[in-house]
């Protein structure tokens, strides 16, 4: 197992399940995030795993100490679940500090079905600049082991990820203008390794959303291997939203990404919890039975 060991034994693993009693709420007095407008845009890229947008500045300052803003990715559907109910995707906002601290900003992503998202189809404009090859080697701004597992073609997982779309179809309001510009050129990282740019990005919106609710934080992990924990991780009570199109552009580029949700923290990791009980039945099914009485 190596270097990987905690992703089997680590007691402090994300996700979670996001329940009263987990979490220590932050309000945004407590939390100071800048993140700098991208007026040229920047490097969107499929690393295979997901899909990366490169951060161009910014700053978490939390808990005594203040982390750079490195990139933001998604999962599909979320990894942390909202009170037991897993939401269309999550966003993760990376930051690290330069002793290499990581806080990740959690973002659930839900489903905009109502008039407003025909009307925000309507406006959309759509710039994409020819996309291009690279290498498969770690960007230098990647996440440090923050990637998902690799996108897996499974009928099962995606009849689950086609009922989680038609359970929220009810879901109205507005679709956020930020994921609707990086996600519109989604088809030009459809294969791993491809790179390109984004259209300019107004952060400010994301920003102004997220401060105008709280964050559920907690000490959890590397969502992928090596699964290191001491990660501080702020869940983000407000919601953004993107149209079910645009949700289904995403999700033939992504497939299926995420984690499934962990144990309690501070609890028995749930593959060592799978492995006992599996020795066990083992050997109870080893005890021969007791020979028949004959009468």
């Amino acid at each position: 197992m190596g270097a990987n060991v905690l992703c089997a034994t680590g007691q402090n693993q994300s996700p979670i399940d996001m329940v009263d009693g987990v979490f220590q709420t932050l309000t945004a007095a407590d939390v100071k995030l800048q993140i700098n407008d991208m007026p040229e845009g920047t490097e969107f890229e499929n690393l295979g795993t997901t899909i990366e947008v490169v951060s161009k500045g910014g700053t978490l300052e939390a808990g005594g100490k203040t982390y750079e803003f490195k990139q933001f990715h998604f999962h599909l559907p979320s990894e942390h679940l909202d009170n037991g109910t897993s939401i269309a995707m999550e966003m993760h906002m990376v930051f690290q500090t330069p002793e290499e601290d990581i806080a990740v900003v959690g973002v659930f992503v839900d489903l905009d079905t109502g008039a407003a998202a025909a009307a925000d189809a309507a406006t959309t404009q759509v710039i994409t600049p020819p996309a291009a090859k690279r290498d498969l080697g770690r960007h230098p701004h990647s996440r440090r082991g923050e990637a998902a597992s690799a996108p897996r073609a499974d009928s099962h997982l995606s009849a689950i990820i086609d009922l989680l779309t038609s359970s929220l179809a009810t879901t109205t309001g507005t679709s956020s203008a930020l994921l609707e510009t990086v996600f519109s050129q989604v088809a030009e990282v459809a294969s791993p390794g491809s790179v390109t740019k984004t259209q300019p990005l107004v952060m400010s919106e994301l920003v102004n959303t997220l401060l105008a609710g709280s964050f559920q934080s907690y000490s959890g992990s590397l969502t992928t291997p090596p699964c290191s924990e001491g990660v501080m991780w702020l869940v983000s009570t407000q919601k953004l939203k993107i149209q079910t199109a645009t949700f289904e552009k995403v999700r033939s580029v992504i497939g299926f990404n995420a984690r499934h949700s962990q144990n309690t923290p501070g609890f028995n990791n749930l593959l060592a919890v799978g492995a006992q009980s599996a020795v066990a039945a083992k050997a109870a099914a080893a005890v021969p039975a007791a020979p028949a009485v004959k009468i």
